[in-house]
C-alpha cells in the first residue's frame, strides 16, 4: 500500500496495538486484508477523510499477517474500522463507506469525547441498518450525527447476511432499523430514539 500524508502505523500484534494507543485521547484502527478490493476501498476513503487532519494517526492491522487483534473484538469481516477513546474500545464501522461518512465518524467521536456535563455516562452501542438509496436512512443518520451520537452503519444491500439477521431478529425487512443497546427501533421513530439515547428534544 502506497505511502500517503496520513500518519499510518502498521500493528504487529494486539499487545503492540494496546501499547501504541494507551496514551491516545482517541485512536482509529483499520482491520483490513491486503489485496482485497473492499479493504483498498475503505483505506482510500479513510485517507481522503483524514487528508486535512494532521493530528489523527491511522493504525493498520492486516489480517493476513496479524491474527490476534480481530478475534479480541469479535470482528469477523474486513475491512472494519475500530474506534477507541483513552485506550477503551468504543465502536466499530464495517465495510467500505464514503469519505464523508468517515469524516463524520472522526468528527463525531471528537465531539463525543468533549465534556458533556454528565461525567462517566457510558457510550451507548448504536447500530443502524440501512441502504444508500433509502431517504429515511439518511435522515436518521444525519439526526444521530447532529446529536454527536457515534454509530455503526450496516449497509444491508451489500451484506446479505446482515439483511437475513435483521429479518430473523425483528421480523422486518424494511430499513432503517436501529439497534440501541439491544433494543430495536423500526423506521425513523424520533420519539423512541430520543428516549433510548436520552436526547433532549
Amino acid at each position: 500500500m502506497e505511502e500517503t500524508m496520513t500518519k499510518e502505523v502498521q500493528i504487529t500484534s494486539h499487545a503492540d496495538l494496546l501499547e501504541k494507543i494507551k496514551d491516545k485521547e482517541r485512536a482509529y484502527v483499520l482491520i483490513y486484508k491486503s489485496g482485497s478490493e473492499l479493504s483498498e476501498c475503505a483505506l482510500k476513503a479513510i485517507r481522503e477523510a483524514l487528508e486535512e487532519d494532521n493530528d489523527t494517526t491511522l493504525y493498520l492491522v492486516d489480517v493476513s499477517r496479524v491474527r490476534d487483534v480481530h478475534s479480541v473484538y469479535g470482528i469477523k469481516t474486513a475491512p472494519t474500522l475500530l474506534a477507541f477513546e483513552k485506550g477503551e474500545f468504543r465502536n466499530t464501522f464495517k465495510g467500505c463507506n464514503d469519505p464523508g461518512y468517515y469524516k463524520s465518524v472522526f468528527e463525531n467521536l471528537i465531539s463525543a469525547t468533549l465534556p458533556s456535563g454528565e461525567e462517566g455516562k457510558p457510550v451507548k452501542r448504536v447500530v443502524v441498518y440501512s441502504t444508500p438509496s433509502c431517504p429515511w436512512c439518511n435522515t436518521l443518520k444525519n439526526y444521530l450525527r447532529s446529536h454527536n451520537i457515534p454509530f455503526r452503519d450496516v449497509d444491508v444491500s451489500r451484506d446479505p447476511r446482515a439483511a437475513e439477521e435483521l429479518v430473523r431478529r425483528t421480523g422486518q425487512q424494511g430499513v432503517p432499523q436501529t439497534e440501541i443497546n439491544g433494543q430495536w427501533v423500526i423506521g425513523f421513530d424520533q420519539k423512541k430514539i430520543d428516549q433510548l439515547l436520552e436526547i433532549e428534544s
